[in-house]
């Protein structure tokens, strides 16, 4: 199929890619010139885990431009573009309607439209109105296809995802997207495929990002209680998971959540829930307990310090929001920073993928380090905020080796606390 794919940033590059690898012949259309060039030598623009593998074995079956005229030729044309967070908390769909206006003006047969952005509920019903009401001489239908990757793990959770979910309204619509999807749920692949209507398929979404959003905040808020209580998060979570109706995933305690997706996401329900006077207050709270999390470091260090922070050598230890993926979107490390240059402290930062990103925002109020000995030598603490594999499987002996003072703020829980100990190390961690 004839596939065009409207942005490249992590959805859209990584469906486009994935659809190409499996058949379809896809053009992906960005208004980014430098991605657009990059994407041509068959470089990826964002740092993806498998991402430039897959861009060689799919290069003869997708191509990379600016010129909006390849919506004229497309059997599908999925938009991919960023949705972001207004400051009353709603999604701006600003984006999404530029790309609906190019098609509007390109487009030359009937065509299938899918919505993979992160949308609000409602929002594929009154873009096909539009669509209607804007070209009346073609028949532009609309899909809600929404995604559930992983970043870091993105190609892989689409290509083997968890489901899929399409939202129509019409029979041949459906029937256009089972062509699409259907190398997708056969052998090797044997995704589940289900098919709904167009705002249950919106509201999949955002759902099923606030329940991990909600499981992520609910096991932060136990792991603060048992620092209080004497109790371990560690055996507190691992006897939690063999309940079968809990499970494992999503209760590793920590700093909170970060990304494009759960935060944003959260605003954009509870906002959706309040002005239809029906106010998720759960929701609500995850997104202030997520809030209150992202400082739980500083706070302790100001209270060892007497919030005498001044001069005070403080490095950093991870910057993405996350492992795998160079995402400094809503990452806990970011607002940590901010807080730290506003009490005057001297910090020291270390990410073996994010740090030039960071260095593109804080330039040089930042001292930048190239390994983890070197951010640590001569710190007075250090804040532990991404558990990427080499810091979780550093050597906690080299803390007291390089450090001024050996005081450690792990808001990953990597080390072992009993180690730590042992090495002299003034260990603080989350729940434990």
């Amino acid at each position: 199929m004839k596939v065009v794919v409207a942005g490249t940033g992590y959805v859209g590059l990584i469906t486009g890619v994935v659809l190409a690898y499996i058949g379809n012949k896809v053009t992906c259309v960005d208004v980014d010139d430098k991605k657009i060039d990059l994407l041509k030598k068959g470089i990826s623009p964002i740092y993806e885990q498998d991402l430039d593998k897959y861009l060689q074995l799919a290069k003869d079956n997708i191509t990379f431009t600016t010129d909006n005229s390849c919506y004229k030729d497309s059997d599908i044309t999925i938009i991919g573009v960023g949705t972001p967070e207004r400051p009353d908390g709603s999604a701006n769909l600003d984006y999404v309607y530029e790309v609906c206006n190019d098609i509007i003006k390109y487009a030359t047969k009937d065509l299938v439209v899918v919505i993979k952005s992160t949308v609000p509920i409602g929002t594929n019903d009154e873009i096909e109105e539009y669509f209607a009401n804007k070209r009346k001489d073609i028949k532009i239908t609309v899909a809600s296809n929404p995604e559930f990757l992983s970043q870091g793990t993105a190609i892989h959770d689409t290509l083997y995802a968890s489901r899929i979910i399409v939202g129509a309204l019409d029979e041949k619509t459906f029937a256009t997207m089972r062509k699409l999807y259907a190398p997708l749920t056969k052998e090797p692949y044997n995704v589940p495929y289900l098919e709904m209507n167009r705002r249950s398929a919106e509201m999949v979404k955002y759902a099923s990002n606030d329940f991990l959003a909600l499981k992520i905040s609910y096991i932060n808020e136990i792991a603060n209680l048992c620092s209080k209580v004497g109790a371990s998060i560690d055996d507190v979570t691992k006897g939690m998971s063999y309940d079968k109706r809990i499970g494992s995933l999503f209760l590793k305690a920590g700093i909170g959540y970060g990304g494009s997706c759960f935060p944003k996401d959260t605003k954009a329900l509870h906002w959706l829930s309040k002005i239809n006077d029906c106010e998720l207050t759960l929701v609500k709270d995850c997104i202030e307990i997520n809030k209150k999390q992202k400082l739980i470091l500083f706070n302790k260090l100001k209270e060892d310090f007497n919030n005498c922070l001044k001069g005070l050598k403080v490095t950093i230890l991870g910057l993405s929001f996350k492992p795998m993926t160079d995402d400094l979107r809503e990452a806990p490390s970011l607002v940590n920073i901010d807080m730290l240059l506003d009490y005057n402290a001297s910090i020291t930062v270390y990410d073996k993928i994010a740090l030039e990103k960071v260095k593109e925002i804080y330039k040089d109020k930042l001292n930048y380090a190239l390994t983890i000995d070197d951010a640590i030598k001569d710190s007075d603490a250090v804040l532990i905020m991404t558990e990427w594999e080499e810091i979780k499987n550093y050597d906690p002996i080299n803390y007291k080796k390089y450090m001024a003072k050996p005081n450690v703020y792990d808001g990953r829980n990597c080390h072992d606390p009993k180690i730590m100990k042992e090495k002299g190390i003034n260990y603080y961690s989350i729940g434990r």
